[in-house]
């Protein structure tokens, strides 16, 4: 293991986290098409009623109602995972970016991206984002 990190070159990691950010694009867009296309097949001839506000749909608002949703293959639960593994794409770099740091040995950006992906972690955990 300690030799394959050894020979891993900046450019190897900044190309393997450039994929990870493609591919976590291109997956998440997939999930919400497919989601859309589901809702829109099941209720795209109902008119919508804008007159009363209902909010969130109970189950959209946390990791295991969505899954729950997924697995029952509702439209709206499809798209709501996609867009959860948007967000995650970038979360992700966060630590593929701790990683290619410390294997630089360079460990105060590893310190400063440990904080940075602590505070996101906390402010997600911890109910502070809205």
């Amino acid at each position: 293991m300690k030799q394959l990190l050894s020979k891993l070159k900046d450019k190897d990691i900044q190309q393997l986290i450039g994929k990870q950010l493609r591919f976590g694009v291109i997956i998440s867009s997939i999930i919400v098409t497919i989601g859309g296309i589901i809702y829109l097949v099941r209720h795209g001839h109902e008119n919508p009623s804008y007159r009363t506000f209902t909010g969130v749909r109970e189950g959209l608002n946390h990791l295991p109602g969505i899954w729950q949703g997924v697995l029952e293959n509702r439209g709206m639960n499809i798209i709501q995972l996609g867009i959860v593994l948007l967000i995650a794409t970038p979360i992700i770099r966060i630590v593929f970016s701790v990683i290619a740091f410390f294997i630089e040995k360079d460990y105060l950006y590893v310190f400063i991206t440990l904080l940075v992906l602590g505070i996101i972690t906390y402010s997600m955990l911890g109910g502070l984002a809205g």
